[in-house]
């Protein structure tokens, strides 16, 4: 596998664009990404009770269309919680789309990301399909467009792409994200879309994401909430040329290998990007019992207000990681946990078998004062590990999303 600049246009087949249609004030606000020929798809989606009318949309086709070929997608109005007439709103989304790209309706992925409850301007959507149409292009800066077109209270776009092989012919997987508030997600991120031109059966490219998602965006957390916008849309449209995966073996663990770096990198540039943040937070949980506890003890020291609180203080107050291990669920033995922290400044132990060791605060302080700092907790428990991102808790938070509609 090969890490390569890119984003959702650089696998064959797939042209993207994102323009300033009206919705917001004065900045992108509508994408599209267009494959030139049919593209199977697989999808997750938030766990919220309360869908907008693209997630219904979308959890719809996932299932029932016999492919996909665009996904059309809106920021500054999340059209949720917007009834009958929201519903109807997206499908003319999706219909202003099929008749732009002469396209099947149902060949259409939406998705929308912004204020809850507000309907979307749908006049101002449809011209702002047409304009998407005129400008659809290959190439980097394309993705970029579509990408920056998906903020709201994201500092800067996300991106990741890699090239790797598969029966002999190169296979590329792009990726493009948004997400900074409101981010705990359930089988799926704010909204996510990824593309790559490997040949793979419908069937095992949900299985890929549907397990993938576990161990890249469903390890990440800003603010404890999950968005009722949640949407990760995969297509697959087969232009490398490669023999069809149909079956679990080696070309398969290597997309689902090539596949997990572009979402956990996703996943970090969110986690990082959190809204008033400083800094990413990352904990790692390892020895311990089970995967499954590994995973529940590392998410809850990176939900935890107090530790969040301590990290953006540059703060060494471990007895707060201590306390969000111990109130997770899980039990384990407090008197064997070790703990570390460390960032480009170094790596140090704050705990021996459950007990300060004596460390210098100093240091602690340098090695908190990072861009990344990465958290350890040993449990000498078992042999299991997982990760987790988060990051800091700042004054911003408070003051971004209390003025977030004006």
């Amino acid at each position: 596998m090969k890490i390569i600049d890119g984003g959702v246009t650089a696998a064959q087949g797939f042209l993207a664009a994102g323009v300033y249609a009206g919705i917001k004030k004065a900045r992108k606000d509508m994408a599209l990404v267009y494959s030139t020929v049919p593209a199977v798809q697989a999808g997750t989606f938030t766990t919220n009770v309360v869908k907008a009318a693209p997630v219904k949309w979308d959890m719809k086709l996932t299932k029932e269309s016999p492919f996909i070929q665009a996904v059309v997608l809106n920021s500054g109005v999340a059209n949720a919680c917007t009834g009958a007439e929201g519903d109807l709103n997206n499908e003319l989304m999706a219909k202003a789309v099929a008749q732009a790209m002469d396209i099947p309706v149902n060949a259409v992925y939406t998705a929308s990301t912004g204020v809850i409850g507000k309907q979307l301007p749908i006049a101002v959507i449809q011209e702002g399909v047409k304009l998407l149409a005129s400008e659809l292009k290959e190439g980097r800066e394309a993705a970029l467009q579509a990408a920056e077109a998906i903020m709201t209270t994201d500092t800067y776009s996300k991106e990741c792409a890699v090239t790797f092989l598969v029966d002999g012919k190169e296979v590329k997987i792009g990726g493009m994200a948004k997400g900074s508030g409101m981010i705990h997600p359930n089988m799926a991120t704010m909204l996510g879309v990824i593309t790559t031109d490997l040949a793979i059966s419908r069937e095992l490219l949900q299985e890929a994401l549907s397990a993938d998602v576990k161990k890249s965006f469903n390890m990440i957390s800003v603010d404890r909430d999950t968005s009722t916008n949640d949407s990760l849309l995969l297509l697959a449209n087969g232009l490398a040329g490669n023999k069809p995966v149909t079956e679990k073996g080696t070309d398969y663990e290597n997309f689902c290998a090539a596949l997990n770096y572009v979402t956990t990198e996703l996943s970090k540039k969110m986690a990082a990007d959190g809204e008033g943040a400083t800094k990413l937070f990352e904990v790692q949980v390892i020895n311990a019992p089970s995967e499954e506890e590994a995973v529940v003890l590392s998410k809850s020291v990176i939900t935890s207000n107090l530790v969040k609180s301590a990290v953006f203080g540059n703060d060494a107050n471990w007895g707060r990681i201590i306390c969000a291990l111990g109130y997770s669920g899980v039990n384990f033995d407090p008197d064997k946990v070790d703990l570390f922290i460390e960032s480009g400044a170094g790596k140090l132990k704050l705990v021996e078998n459950g007990m300060a060791t004596d460390y210098s605060e100093e240091f602690a302080t340098e090695i908190l004062s990072g861009k990344e700092v990465k958290a350890t907790a040993d449990l000498k428990a078992g042999t299991a590990t997982a990760t987790a991102w988060g990051c800091d808790l700042t004054y911003d938070y408070v003051k971004i999303n209390a003025d977030y509609r004006s």
